[in-house]
């Protein structure tokens, strides 16, 4: 008998949430950029698991610079016959000649820019060409439809009376810091997702996209809460480099992954839809909450004071859009979602 995949219970909720809507990549190709990454690991894990569930034939090409990376990584995906490789930069990557009904653009290269600080307009120009890049393929290679997975930086900083902030704030440009000219970028992007579209035919389905937690996520990047996981797996105090008051919220992989098939299957075209959590926690109380499920020993350590008067900074989205248009809504809550990805890495290390 073959070990139960360690996802396994992830992969059968996903499958119970998506209902019927697998039924539209029967017999097709995909192209997926950003397919080794946090966001494409859970979209290449759902999509076996469906495509074999179903037996729907389709297959999915990888866009990736180092496809030994990735066979290290998850070599149970890199090997499997339904999933082949293209080799190139997102940005430059010749175009292959085999025809995709479906395009993700889920290529997140702005993070290590942002990673080596590398100035606001490279990071702001390296997403910006990556998606016309992208655009140029789908406009000449039969795609129907083509999900884009944008950011909640668009909106620039959220205003302190906004508790949940909703697709229509018109938001405020600022690209002077890596934060906000990500957010101009990605912004920009679906302005020629919206061009492309109309001009080759296809549906433009957009995803602006917030905080996540799950396996696959980093434990050594950017991600507070991943780094939080990663301190409690090597027993080392948590570590908090700010003053512990912004706020976001964390919606579980698993659920990622539901609703960014769900967007693309089902949401309007060029009618963005925020995908994440509406449960906003300060940096400090999800420390404290990943500390509690770990049950954690070290200490926590905030570096900086909070400065008296100042409002706490809001990363919280509202998803008042896709609950009331596609059906979506978050299954699991912060604490399990930080007690499965624990497990994971735990397990990754057995």
């Amino acid at each position: 008998m073959l070990p139960e995949h360690p996802l396994e219970g992830d992969l059968n909720h996903i499958l119970a949430h998506m209902g019927d809507l697998w039924e539209e990549l029967r017999a097709t190709n995909i192209f997926l950029t950003g397919g080794t990454g946090f966001f494409g690991c859970w979209l290449l894990e759902s999509f076996v698991r469906a495509n074999e569930t179903f037996g729907l034939h389709a297959s999915v090409t990888v866009l990736t610079r180092n496809v030994e990376a990735f066979q290290k990584k998850a070599p149970h995906l890199a090997s499997h016959p339904a999933i082949r490789f293209h080799i190139g930069d997102v940005k430059t990557f010749i175009f292959p000649e085999d025809t995709f009904s479906h395009i993700i653009h889920a290529s997140n290269e702005a993070a290590a820019l942002i990673e080596k600080k590398e100035t606001p307009e490279r990071v702001r120009d390296s997403i910006i060409q990556a998606a016309r890049h992208t655009l140029e393929f789908a406009g000449g290679c039969g795609c129907r439809h083509l999900l884009f997975t944008s950011s909640g930086s668009v909106y620039g900083p959220q205003p302190a009376d906004v508790l949940h902030i909703p697709e229509t704030f018109t938001g405020i440009r600022d690209t002077s810091t890596f934060r906000y000219a990500h957010g101009e970028g990605k912004y920009v992007a679906e302005t020629l997702c919206a061009d492309y579209a109309k001009k080759y035919g296809f549906t433009a389905k957009i995803a602006r996209c917030f905080s996540f937690v799950g396996p696959y996520m980093p434990l050594d990047k950017t991600y507070a809460i991943g780094n939080f996981i990663g301190n409690v797996i090597n027993n080392e105090d948590i570590l908090i480099e700010g003053d512990g008051t912004p706020f976001r919220s964390y919606l579980y992989a698993a659920d990622l992954a539901v609703w960014l098939w769900t967007v693309l299957f089902r949401g309007g075209s060029c009618r963005p839809y925020n995908v994440g959590s509406e449960e906003g926690l300060t940096i400090a109380q999800v420390a404290r909450t990943v500390a509690e499920i770990a049950h954690a020993k070290q200490e926590i350590h905030i570096l900086k004071k909070a400065e008296p008067g100042r409002t706490a900074e809001r990363y919280v989205p509202s998803v008042r859009r896709a609950r009331q248009e596609l059906g979506l809504k978050q299954h699991i809550g912060l604490k399990d979602a930080i007690r499965r990805t624990i497990s994971w890495h735990l397990g990754q290390q057995l």
